[in-house]
C-alpha cells in the first residue's frame, strides 16, 4: 500500500523534496530525499531491547552506488567494494551531528543506512543523506531531540553561498559543511584559504540561517505522516541507598587524584579507587546477578563523578586537571631530519601527544586514482594517519584503517593542503605519514604541525608554515570556560571539540563538534580568538627549529625536470605503440610523464640520466632551421635528388643540382642510401618541405683550365 507523503522546500536556490511512505516502509523511518537529479534512500531501525553496553551504539553507513552515476564500477569483480575513503567521510559526517541529538542513556541499536540512487554532481549529496537521516529518524517512533540538518557553504568572488555545484566549489576559497539544530549549530567540517577568523564566523552564521527551512520541512511531514508517538524511554537510574554511599566514598578520593597532574599516574590513581570501591561495595555481594549489575553502577558512578569534579574544578578554580590556566599551551618540542632515508621528517610532541610525520617525494607514477561517484580523478597529495593502540598505553587491533583514522587524517589532509606549492612549480607527488606515538588530546592536529616541519625538512617551498590546535568548551548554566589545547580527558569531560588549523595570514581547516544542544555564537568567537593565539604559540615554537624550506630536496628523492614541447610533437616523443618513449626510458632508465600540452616532467636521481633524456627528447623534437648545416643521412636515392635525414623524423630534398657544382649525371655518381653528408638548409615552404644543400657546404667551385 502506497502512502506517499511529500514536503518541498527552497534552500539557497535549489529545491529539496522529502518523501516518504512509498519505499523501506518495514523501516523505523525511511525518506527519499530529492534535488534535481539527485536523490538519496535513508533509513532508519532501532532496535526493541537494550544493548547491554556503557555507550549509545549507533551505526551510520552511507553506501554510493556506480548506477546512481550509470557507471559500472571498476576492478575485478565490477561491483561496489568496501566503503571509498569519501563514503566513509561522509557516513561520519552524518553521524556527527545526530549522536548528541539522543536522549541521554539511550542504549539501543541504532543503524541508519544512506544510499545514493541518483547523483549528477549539482547539489553535495552529503546534504541531502545528513538531511534524509534526520528526517527519517522525526517521522519514527525512535527517541530523538531532533530535527537536525547540515548545509555546505562556499564562498565565491567574496559571496557567500549554499550548497554549490561541484563546478561553483572549485572556484571558491572556501568549503565548510554545518550541522545544527533550530537552537544552535552542533558541526563543523571543512577548508579553507587563509580566511580570518570573522571571516569563519560569517559563514557560520550564514549557514544556520540557511538551514532553518529544513526543520520547517521536516516537522511540515511529520504533521502530514501524523505525528508518530516516540517510544517511551526511561533513562536508567542507580538506587539512591547505593548511590549515595559510593559517591560520599569516591568524591574525596577522585578530587584527590585529580591532583595528579602526569595523565599516566592519574588513571593509576583512578583504578586504585576503582579497586578499593569494588572491594568495600561490589565484592562482598553474594548474588552473582546483582552483584554483576552493581560493577556496572559502580563504572558508571566513577564516570559520573570524574566528569563533575573535573568540570567543577575548571568552572569554579579557572584550573585545569593538569594545573594549566584556560588559556595556556603544554610544553612544545620540535626535530626535524630524524629519519636518514625519508626525504623529510619532523617530530612534534605537545605535552603528552607525539606525532612522527614524514614525507615522500613521487612522481606523475605514485599519483592516487580514485573512482568513485564524481569519476575517476587522481590525487597527487595524500596524507595518512595512523593511530596505533600503543600510543595511549593499550592494547588493540593492527589492521586496516578505522574510520577515526580516516578522520583525522583527512581532517589534516584539508589544513596542510593550501600552503602546497602549485604543481607547475613542484611537479612532484606528495605523501605525508602521521605515526602517532603518544596521545593525550588532539593527535590531529600535532599531525598538521609534524606535517609541516617534515615538508620544511624536504625542501617543499611551501606557501607558508600551518599549525593546529584542538578547543575545548565547558559549560553549565552561566558558567562558561573555553578551553585552549585540551588533553584527552577534557575532550571526554567538555562540551566541545573544536579544532582550527590555519598560518598566520588565516584558517586553513576547521572541525567542530558540540555534545550538548547548541552553543552561542559568542562562545564560537571566544574560542576562534583563543584558537589564532595559540596557534601563533605553537607556530613560534616550531620555527625555532625549522622556519624556511631546505634550500634542497633529498639525495634520496627523485629528480624532476620540466620541459615544454609543441604539442604537435607529442606523438612523436610516444612513438607507435609507445615505442620511443620506451626506448627512452630502457636507455636512461628514468621516469618520463608527458601531458597532452606538451608538458613534459622527466625524473630520476641520477641527473646525467635527466641530461640524457632531454638531449634525446629535444633531438626528436628538433625542427629544420634555414641557414642551418646539418650532418644528416641519406634515406632515398631518386632520378632527381636525394632525401636526407637532417633531424629524427625529419628529411629534406638535396636536388642532384645541388648535390655538386659541377654537373652530375646520376645521384648514386656521388651518394647512396646510408651515406652520411653534410648540408644546409636553403629554405622550408608554407608546407614544410626541406630544400637541402650539399654544393654550398663546398666552397666555391675550381677554376677550369
Amino acid at each position: 500500500m502506497n502512502n506517499k507523503q511529500t514536503v518541498t522546500g527552497r534552500v539557497g536556490e535549489s529545491t529539496i523534496t522529502i518523501e516518504t511512505g512509498r519505499l523501506a516502509k518495514q523501516a523505523d523511518g525511511s525518506v527519499l530525499v530529492t534535488s534535481g537529479n539527485n536523490m538519496v534512500l535513508v533509513t532508519a531501525v532501532s532496535a526493541r531491547e537494550p544493548k547491554d553496553v556503557d555507550f549509545f551504539p549507533l551505526t551510520v553507513e552511507y553506501q554510493e552506488k556506480f548506477y546512481a552515476t550509470g557507471k559500472i564500477p571498476g576492478g575485478y569483480f565490477k561491483r561496489e567494494g568496501r566503503p571509498t575513503n569519501n563514503a566513509t567521510l561522509t557516513a561520519r559526517l552524518i553521524d556527527r551531528p545526530l549522536r548528541p541529538t539522543f536522549p541521554e542513556g539511550y542504549r539501543y541499536e541504532t543503524q541508519v543506512i544512506a544510499t545514493t540512487l541518483s547523483y549528477d554532481g549539482t547539489f553535495p549529496i552529503d546534504v541531502l543523506a545528513s538531511l534524509g537521516a534526520s528526517a527519517a529518524i522525526h517521522l519514527s517512533d525512535i527517541p530523538f531531540n531532533g530535527p537536525t540538518a547540515a548545509v555546505q557553504v562556499a564562498r565565491i568572488n567574496g559571496q557567500l553561498t549554499v550548497n554549490p555545484s561541484l563546478v561553483d566549489l572549485e572556484k571558491s576559497d572556501m568549503d565548510i559543511i554545518v550541522a545544527g539544530t533550530r537552537n544552535g549549530i552542533l558541526m563543523v567540517e571543512g577548508e579553507t584559504k587563509f580566511i580570518t577568523e570573522a571571516d569563519v564566523l560569517a559563514a557560520l552564521k550564514f549557514a544556520h540561517k540557511s538551514m532553518l527551512p529544513m526543520f520547517d520541512m521536516q516537522d511540515e511531514l511529520r504533521g502530514k505522516v501524523g505525528n508518530v508517538e516516540k517510544r517511551k524511554f526511561t533513562p536508567p537510574t542507580i538506587d539512591a541507598d547505593f548511590s549515595g554511599p559510593v559517591k560520599a566514598f569516591l568524591e574525596p578520593k577522585i578530587r584527590e587524584a585529580l591532583q595528579m597532574r602526569e595523565k599516566n599516574k592519574r588513571y593509576d590513581a583512578y583504578d586504585a579507587v576503582k579497586n578499593e570501591a569494588k572491594a568495600k561495595f561490589v565484592a562482598t555481594i553474594t548474588d552473582d546477578k546483582l552483584q554483576g549489575k552493581r560493577g556496572k553502577e559502580l563504572s558508571t558512578l566513577i564516570e559520573d563523578t570524574k566528569y563533575k569534579l573535573s568540570r567543577d574544578l575548571v568552572l569554579d578554580t579557572a584550573v585545569r586537571i593538569d594545573g594549566r590556566k584556560t588559556t595556556d599551551i603544554r610544553n612544545i618540542a620540535c626535530e626535524a631530519a630524524l629519519l636518514p632515508r625519508a626525504h623529510g621528517s619532523g617530530l612534534f610532541t605537545r605535552g603528552e601527544t607525539q606525532v612522527l610525520g614524514t614525507v615522500t617525494l613521487g612522481t606523475g607514477d605514485d599519483e592516487q586514482y580514485i573512482d568513485d561517484l564524481a569519476g575517476l580523478t587522481k590525487k597527487r597529495f595524500m596524507l595518512h594517519y595512523n593511530f596505533p593502540p600503543f600510543s595511549v598505553g593499550e592494547v588493540g587491533r593492527v589492521g586496516a584503517q578505522s574510520r577515526r583514522e580516516v578522520g583525522h587524517g583527512f581532517l589534516a589532509e584539508r589544513a596542510i593542503k593550501a600552503i602546497l606549492p602549485d604543481f607547475e612549480k613542484f611537479p612532484y607527488t606528495i605523501r605525508i605519514v602521521s605515526e602517532v606515538l603518544e596521545s593525550n588530546g588532539s593527535s590531529s592536529m600535532g599531525t598538521v604541525c609534524s606535517g609541516t616541519i617534515a615538508l620544511l625538512d624536504a625542501g617543499v617551498p611551501i606557501k607558508g608554515n600551518v599549525a593546529g590546535i584542538a578547543m575545548g568548551l565547558i559549560k553549565e548554566g552561566s558558567k562558561v570556560a573555553v578551553l585552549s589545547d585540551i588533553l584527552g580527558d577534557e575532550d571526554h569531560l567538555g562540551d566541545m571539540d573544536f579544532k582550527v588549523a590555519g598560518t598566520r595570514k588565516g584558517v586553513t581547516s576547521l572541525q567542530m563538534d558540540i555534545k550538548i544542544d547548541s552553543i552561542s555564537f559568542e562562545i564560537m568567537e571566544q574560542a576562534l580568538a583563543q584558537a589564532y593565539d595559540g596557534r601563533n604559540h605553537i607556530l613560534n615554537e616550531m620555527e625555532k627549529v625549522i622556519s624556511q624550506p631546505r634550500g634542497e630536496i633529498s639525495q634520496f628523492a627523485p629528480r624532476i625536470e620540466t620541459i615544454r614541447i609543441k604539442p604537435d610533437k607529442v606523438r612523436e616523443v610516444i612513438g607507435a605503440g609507445g615505442k620511443v618513449i620506451k626506448s627512452i626510458i630502457e636507455e636512461t632508465g628514468v621516469k618520463i610523464d608527458i601531458e597532452d600540452d606538451g608538458t613534459i616532467h622527466i625524473a630520476s636521481a641520477d641527473p646525467k640520466a635527466t641530461k640524457r633524456a632531454i638531449e634525446i627528447i629535444n633531438g626528436i623534437c628538433a625542427e629544420a632551421e634555414v641557414g642551418k648545416t646539418y650532418s644528416g643521412k641519406v634515406v632515398k636515392i631518386m632520378d632527381f635528388g636525394a632525401f636526407v635525414e637532417v633531424l629524427p623524423n625529419t628529411s629534406g630534398l638535396l636536388h642532384i643540382s645541388e648535390i655538386a657544382h659541377e654537373r652530375i649525371r646520376n645521384v648514386t655518381d656521388v651518394l647512396n642510401e646510408g651515406d652520411t653528408v653534410q648540408v644546409k638548409v636553403l629554405d622550408i615552404d608554407r608546407s614544410g618541405r626541406i630544400k637541402l644543400s650539399r654544393k654550398a657546404l663546398l666552397g666555391p667551385p675550381t677554376q677550369q683550365q
